[in-house]
């Protein structure tokens, strides 16, 4: 029984990495695209901190990752800070 609440709870895991890397992701080709480089250069980077594939990788080469607690919480100050004082949210507004 207790393996299939971990394996639930691996795939939960995996979702929300999904749903906050691909966020990441598409805000950062937006601002490359539309706003700035820098800002966008950043996005995309982050994104690779939450996408699962790239999250498993950075597991094994460098023997780091994130707790999912950090990830949700960084996560969400940075949609914050994107979502309500940036400049791409004006230029959609």
């Amino acid at each position: 029984m207790k393996a299939s609440s971990a394996s639930s709870r691996s795939a939960v895991f995996n979702v929300i990495g999904w749903v906050f890397g691909l966020t990441f992701l598409v805000i950062g080709v937006l601002n490359v695209l539309l706003i700035h480089p820098v800002p966008g250069v950043f996005y995309l980077l982050l994104s690779l901190l939450y996408l699962p594939p790239a999250d498993t990788l950075l597991r094994k080469r460098f023997g780091f990752s994130a707790p999912l607690r950090v990830k949700v919480v960084v996560g969400l100050v940075v949609l914050w800070g994107t979502l309500a004082m940036s400049e791409l949210a004006e230029k959609f507004d």
